[in-house]
């Protein structure tokens, strides 16, 4: 059975466990947008790891994860677009306008979990879970498959599939998605 939960306080042996199972995502901890270029290139993964940590036991969004049978199989970043500094600061991804929006930053599902619909899901779940928390929009940056970009940001199709529009402004190089309840 599959279950999507956001991550709150209660769930940070969850995220941690996951984060333990998982050396790709440990060693960004879905910090790579929340900091700077400047103060991530002076962090290490463990205090990436604690960053990560503290935002959870300080009651920040950072995210929903997925579970299957009860065990942690799936990750979906998302939060305020603001909270994501390094986002504000990246020009190939700048704000197509002044909407206030929730970004989904990373998408990161078990090896032994994917093909099973639970990237969709977590899309799914993290629109529903910002939404529920006061978001207008939630606002996506996917990326084509084997694209040399940063893939951990999901594919057109996996929005597409979760109900995101593309909304890419024409001559814009980087995709943009939005779901609008």
């Amino acid at each position: 059975m599959l279950e999507f939960l956001p991550v709150t306080p209660e769930r940070c042996p969850d995220l941690e466990h996951f984060s333990a199972r998982h050396g790709k995502f440990r060693y960004c901890s879905c910090m790579r947008w929340r900091m700077t270029s400047s103060e991530y290139q002076a962090s290490t993964k463990d205090s990436r790891v604690d960053a990560l940590a503290t935002l959870v036991e300080d009651g920040d969004p950072v995210g929903v994860l997925a579970y299957a049978d009860g065990e942690p199989v799936g990750w979906c970043a998302v939060a305020p677009r603001e909270s994501f500094r390094g986002l504000e600061r990246y020009r190939a991804l700048a704000r197509i306008d002044q909407t206030p929006v929730w970004s989904v930053v990373c998408l990161f599902v078990d090896a032994s979990a994917r093909r099973q619909g639970i990237t969709s899901g977590l899309l799914r779940a993290a629109a529903q879970y910002a939404v529920a928390a006061g978001a207008g929009v939630v606002e996506g940056y996917p990326v084509e498959p084997g694209a040399r970009l940063y893939t951990y940001m999901g594919s057109p199709t996996a929005f597409a599939a979760a109900g995101f529009d593309d909304v890419t402004p024409p001559g814009r190089e980087r995709r943009v998605f939005r779901f609008v309840p």
